[in-house]
């Protein structure tokens, strides 16, 4: 039998509020806390402890939320600005040299559609999302399930991204298409 954690790893359908992803939550949230509440050098040394991983240069602006941490990499020399929300119910890989706006969001989470009992009983399950080396998401990008952002790319601000965006292009919109080469 496979527990809730492991059902939600492998993006099958799982409960979040399982004890075990509850008390990882809460253990999150205290790291997060202590974020909010340090200056850039403090904020650093916290990140190192949440994150599953941040390479040399990278930082993230204050609020920063996030459901684990642990399930989240982040090359080097990136930064994700103010309000930046990271759902990782699922991987979420940010390469190197990739700016992230204000007040992004990054969402793994997915819930049953057709399936409307397990929706009501608040069974979930969820997505990875992969951002490419030298991408740049303007602010309020919202990056659903399953999305990987393409090396050199550029979201517009306020897109939504449903599907995948391909290598060297600017894409934005609602929802988010490629626009043009670059």
């Amino acid at each position: 039998m496979t527990t809730h954690k492991e059902r939600m790893l492998a993006g099958d359908l799982y409960r979040d509020d399982d004890p075990e992803l509850v008390a990882e939550r809460k253990h999150c949230q205290t790291l997060l806390d202590r974020f909010h509440a340090v200056d850039a050098e403090g904020r650093h040394a916290v990140l190192t402890r949440l994150l599953g991983g941040i390479g040399e240069g990278s930082w993230i602006m204050p609020r920063f939320q996030c459901d684990y941490g642990y399930l989240i990499r982040i090359g080097s020399n990136s930064f994700l600005n103010y309000d930046a929300i990271l759902m990782d119910c699922a991987p979420i890989s940010i390469g190197d040299d990739v700016s992230i706006g204000p007040r992004a969001q990054l969402l793994t989470a997915l819930h049953p559609i057709e399936d409307h009992e397990k929706r009501r009983q608040r069974w979930e399950s969820a997505a990875p999302i992969s951002i490419g080396d030298n991408a740049w998401l303007g602010g309020g990008v919202i990056v659903c399930p399953g999305v990987t952002i393409g090396i050199n790319s550029v979201v517009g601000a306020g897109s939504v991204v449903t599907r995948s965006v391909p290598d060297h292009v600017l894409a934005a919109g609602n929802p988010c298409k490629p626009i043009r080469d670059l």
